[in-house]
């Protein structure tokens, strides 16, 4: 099979992608748009974050596109001819989740002010400053998670082991909990407003869709109190930018930290100056960014490439290819003498909310 990678992170664990064999890969992470969409015409499986409409229209010999990630809101679906499988992966959880108590010690503890005070030459802690707050430990304190997938459980299992007590929001909130978990409660998404006003801590991990877009906004931010971190590892656009910028610069919230913004490279993340606040930590959507991440998400693509290509049953799908109809057949038509879908979807983790 002729094989398209547009991805520049993934680039760097080629010999595990070509683990399945003899295929021929086209390096296109550093193609432009118009180069992409005219070879792809020959590719049968496309593996990346991001497609342009032309590109997928171009796309007459596609069978595969396997997304980089979890989220596949930058490939056109309806774009794509309905025989083409899309699939994603995860493996991002645990990395996220570390990011994400780092980020909460790192605002409990005042690591950023603290560091900047002692390169300027300030020696300041409460011993020599009486008016300087204490820290706060987190044993005993109280963690909302906006969404229950791969990253809200694998933040819940690291809260719960350094005292935090945990509880959630979720799309389905009667769907079972993994093993280990003991949050104080689960629930749907009406209970948003009882999740934001009982938090110390609120991390939102849900996707980017029309029923989250601007989900955390003026009320909800309110609702959290003076005392709340806020911590995004979702997407941008899950909470209102303005809303949150005000919020942190009148102290309606204490702190924030943003690994996910409102615009990316090679614009400014935000259209205001969050890098002037001193509640704020800020990284460029690098949470899940970690060696264990892309290695496991190399080699679970490759073990579905190889099922692609052996007719077996795809995993993590999230959009599975029709097969086209016998001539003469409409295609809508079903027959229990109709061949088998090209594949089927195995259970994958959820995704919220």
């Amino acid at each position: 099979m002729r094989i398209m990678l547009n991805h520049r992170i993934l680039s760097r664990f080629s010999e595990r992608l070509r683990t399945g064999g003899g295929h021929e890969w086209l390096a296109a992470s550093e193609w432009d748009p118009e180069r992409i969409a005219e070879a792809i015409a020959d590719i049968d499986v496309y593996v990346g974050t991001r497609l342009t409409e032309d590109a997928a229209r171009r796309a007459e010999r596609l069978r595969l596109v396997h997304v980089v990630g979890a989220g596949y809101d930058g490939i056109p679906l309806e774009a794509l001819r309905p025989e083409v499988t899309v699939a994603n992966t995860h493996h991002h959880g645990r990395s996220i989740a570390e990011h994400v108590l780092m980020c909460v010690l790192m605002l409990s503890r005042r690591v950023l002010t603290a560091d900047q005070e002692l390169r300027a030459g300030r020696w300041r802690n409460v011993a020599v400053d009486p008016a300087l707050p204490f820290g706060d430990t987190l044993r005993g304190r109280r963690v909302g998670i906006i969404g229950f997938g791969e990253t809200g459980t694998e933040t819940a299992r690291l809260c719960q082991a350094v005292g935090l007590g945990v509880r959630a929001v979720r799309r389905d909130r009667s769907a079972p909990l993994p093993d280990g978990l003991r949050p104080d409660w689960v629930g749907g998404t009406d209970r948003l407003p009882e999740l934001l006003a009982d938090s110390d801590v609120v991390v939102v991990t849900v996707p980017l869709s029309p029923a989250t877009r601007g989900l955390i906004g003026p009320a909800e931010l309110a609702s959290m109190g003076r005392h709340c971190f806020l911590i995004n590892v979702a997407r941008g656009p899950v909470v209102q930018e303005e809303a949150l910028y005000e919020a942190l610069s009148a102290g309606t919230i204490a702190g924030a930290a943003l690994d996910v913004w409102w615009a990316g490279p090679p614009h400014a993340p935000s259209r205001l100056p969050f890098h002037t606040l001193p509640n704020v930590v800020m990284t460029p959507h690098n949470s899940g960014h970690t060696e264990e991440t892309f290695a496991a998400r190399a080699t679970e693509i490759a073990a579905n490439i190889t099922r692609l290509e052996r007719g077996s049953p795809l995993t993590n799908v999230v959009r599975a290819g029709r097969v086209p109809a016998a001539p003469g057949v409409p295609a809508d038509h079903e027959s229990p003498h109709d061949p088998a879908p090209l594949t089927t979807a195995a259970p994958s983790p959820a995704k919220e909310p």
